[in-house]
């Protein structure tokens, strides 16, 4: 029989109050926002007086001997021996409660939990105004737990409420009633039961366990539970994330504050960014594993190991929090024309980009005017494409490992590095191809959408009909006469007469321009073919020819048809996009596309993908018809992602193969051109949309091997792949995450489409 990982015990609730208060039994939340309702908090008074069970207590045991001094703190601090895991809120607030403790609030403030009882009707109710007045409540039950404080709020309760009646109460009624408070006094007797897991469970047992005994099956959230455990051995450093995040969000706090335009950050994700910085990973949950003094490689625990680990995490952490920096960063996304909150779609892209600022600023030794231009490109592509929307995780590992390659305090070969990312996913047929088919969408609050802003931003363009720029109105510091107002070109009316009424086609991006109306066409209801002239002919015809640029409508655009007029406006704003973005590349000399051989040479990533074969096997030495949905889901892959190449005749180690064998298997079409027969067949047979505008398929010869090279944009809208073993429907949706083809099912799949195409 296996050992188990816990012991069930009990304590009182008095027992528990003195174990937090001597620091045995860690309560962090008592310092962290309270989420708890006060009607939730009598409630439970209310479930304790009546003897209903209110669930169990999780703890566990941190391995901290007694006495352990917490890191980087004095002598008095000390490393709890327990740790609450389940029961945090309902501890918070019976703790609260019975002490007196103030809690924060949501908002940050301190306030005092306050529950009154009605010993007549045995009631318990949430303090205010008319409570306090009403004689038949004891207004605070908090003063029944207080150092002699028990007898003068029984007698103080007692006198008025003979006020109230006018008349004296009967000696069995004091005592009746006398009775009722004392139940409610004798609460800190009141009994949990308690799970202990012992030292022994890893932090992935502990959510596991948690997952398994939580009747409601509520998930253990990570960053609560990592920054739970971070309380356990370094407090301070906690409450330094905590404050900085309380500081970015309350107004008018003395002195320097993190405030700016773009994020109110929470602590896990600034803890994110300095575990990113020390230790070049991703995932929150390494921290714990640092703080305990893991090694990431081999796994082992050592004293020394910690205090290094620790030692390092301190130094992130202290950079993390920088206000020059923090500030700093958020002037590259200002110079990457984006100009608030309203214009973010993903926090990551700001954390992730923040974390790659802070590297070249401390490990490379670039300046903040050197890092301005190249974080601004970075966070461009990183919000645009959606890089760290789906599996953000994997994809700045991904990252932070190209990086981790490169000579240290090489501050050119970061940027040339970054720029190399950079050029990898914004490729010609990313502008050409990919950018377009992803404006095809209605949604109001699209990534690229919010590009083509920020592409106005950094041209200075001005509104459509009318001379304030863009930018100016979209100042966060600034409370502008006017919002800035994006409005259909073809009005709905006008396009209802063309029988065209789906709120989709109607909204759609390519057919709303920043504008501002003369007062005279206010409510005019006409089709660019009538209205158009009608404006223009009175415009100073530079300040048009730059507004039709800007505003990328196409030559005779109001004598189009609508379903032209949007596909090559879609054009067009990829263009403006496109326009914008190379201007933030200041004097770097042009781009030289990479080869081929180059895209092998640098490895399977986000944008690169091998297979040795599509039809021969080279373990078995024979043909194999498996081999080809290994090629259809690679494609879906990267066409519901960002577009990609998939190199076929390549091993997964780099080495170029050719696909020789592959041609044999053709027998009488032996052929590049019957191979890219074979390719094209098979996707559209496959796959639920058709490719011919979205792949392209070519034969490079690399070290004297014929390779095919299928390049691939991204679609805009969901592609389905048929399952491995066949059937009528194509119901499989796999995207390219990092260097992986992943499927998503269900909510993540919902999730990512809305996240991916509005």
């Amino acid at each position: 029989m296996p050992p188990t990982l816990y012991r069930d015990t009990g304590y009182t609730l008095r027992h528990l109050i003195e174990n937090i208060e001597g620091g045995r039994i860690g309560l962090p939340d008592i310092q962290r926002p309270f989420v708890w309702s006060a009607a939730k908090t009598r409630d439970l008074f209310d479930s304790m007086y009546r003897g209903y069970p209110i669930g169990t207590l999780m703890f566990w045991e941190t391995g901290a001997e007694v006495g352990t001094r917490q890191i980087g703190t004095e002598a008095g601090d000390r490393a709890p021996q327990l740790l609450v895991v389940d029961g945090q809120q309902r501890l918070t607030a019976l703790f609260a409660v019975l002490t007196g403790r103030k809690i924060v609030t949501k908002s940050f403030d301190e306030i005092n939990v306050r529950i009154a009882f009605q010993p007549e009707d045995q009631a318990f109710e949430v303090t205010d105004a008319a409570i306090e007045r009403d004689a038949h409540f004891i207004p605070d039950i908090t003063a029944l737990w207080a150092q002699g404080g028990y007898k003068p709020t029984v007698r103080q309760f007692f006198q008025r409420l003979e006020q109230a009646s006018g008349q004296p109460l009967s000696d069995a009624a004091k005592d009746e009633l006398e009775e009722r408070v004392d139940r409610v006094r004798d609460l800190h007797e009141f009994r949990f039961q308690v799970v202990e897991l012992g030292a022994s469970a890893n932090e992935e047992q502990v959510a596991d366990i948690f997952v398994r005994i939580n009747s409601e099956g509520v998930k253990l959230n990570q960053s609560d539970f990592i920054l739970t455990l971070m309380s356990v051995h370094w407090e301070k450093g906690r409450r330094q994330l905590e404050d900085f995040s309380r500081s970015a969000v309350v107004a008018g706090l003395p002195g320097p504050s993190p405030r700016n335009a773009f994020l109110d950050p929470r602590p896990d994700q600034l803890l994110r960014v300095a575990v990113a910085v020390a230790f070049r990973r991703a995932r929150l949950q390494h921290v714990y594993s640092v703080l305990r003094g893991k090694d990431l490689e081999t796994g082992k625990v050592t004293a020394a190991r910690r205090q290094e680990q620790f030692d390092r995490l301190a130094q992130a952490h202290t950079k993390v929090l920088d206000l020059t920096s923090w500030h700093e960063f958020f002037q590259c996304v200002t110079a990457a024309g984006f100009r608030s909150r309203k214009m973010i779609t993903s926090d990551n892209a700001l954390l992730y980009s923040y974390t790659i600022w802070l590297i070249g600023r401390h490990d490379f030794g670039l300046t903040i005017d050197e890092l301005r231009p190249v974080i601004g490109r970075w966070f461009f592509m990183a919000h645009t494409t959606g890089r760290y929307s789906n599996s953000p995780e994997s994809q700045m590992e991904f990252d932070l490992g190209r990086i981790g390659s490169l000579p240290p305090g090489d501050g050119r070969a970061f940027t040339a590095e970054l720029d190399r990312i950079i050029a990898a996913n914004f490729t010609g047929d990313y502008w050409d191809i990919s950018l377009p088919n992803r404006l095809d969408t209605s949604s109001s609050r699209s990534p690229v959408l919010f590009a083509y802003q920020a592409a106005l931003n950094i041209l200075d363009a001005e509104m459509l009909f009318g001379d304030q720029r863009i930018r100016d109105l979209l100042d966060p510091s600034v409370q502008p006469a006017k919002a800035v107002d994006r409005d259909n070109l073809f009005h709905r009316k006008a396009l209802a007469g063309l029988g065209i009424t789906d709120r989709r086609q109607v909204n759609a991006i390519a057919n709303m321009a920043y504008v501002t109306w003369p007062a005279d066409e206010l409510s005019n209801t006409d089709a660019p073919h009538d209205y158009w002239p009608r404006i223009t002919d009175a415009m100073d015809p530079e300040m048009l020819e730059r507004q039709v640029r800007w505003h990328a409508l196409p030559v005779g655009w109001e004598q189009l048809d609508y379903l032209t007029f949007l596909e090559r406006r879609r054009q067009l704003i990829a263009k403006v996009v496109r326009e914008a973005f190379e201007t933030l590349t200041g004097e770097r000399p042009a781009y030289v596309p990479t080869t081929p051989a180059d895209m092998i040479a640098a490895g399977e990533s986000q944008g690169t993908e091998f297979k040795a074969s599509a039809r021969w096997n080279v373990h078995t030495r024979q043909a194999d018809k498996s081999l080809r949905h290994n090629i259809v889901k690679a494609v879906c892959g990267f066409l519901n992602g960002e577009g990609g190449n998939l190199f076929i005749g390549v091993a997964d180690d780099g080495t170029v193969l050719g696909i020789e064998n592959d041609l044999t298997t053709l027998e009488s079409q032996a052929s590049v051109d019957g191979y890219e027969l074979f390719v094209r067949q098979l996707l559209d047979s496959s796959l639920s949309t058709p490719t011919a505008t979205t792949v392209r398929v070519r034969f490079p010869e690399i070290s004297g091997n014929v390779v095919c090279q299928i390049s691939v944009a991204a679609a805009g809208k969901p592609v389905f792949a048929k399952p491995a073993k066949g059937g009528n429907g194509a119901t499989d949706f796999w995207v390219r995450v990092g260097n992986a083809t992943k499927q998503l099912h269900g909510d993540d799949l919902l999730r990512y489409q809305e996240e991916h195409w509005g």
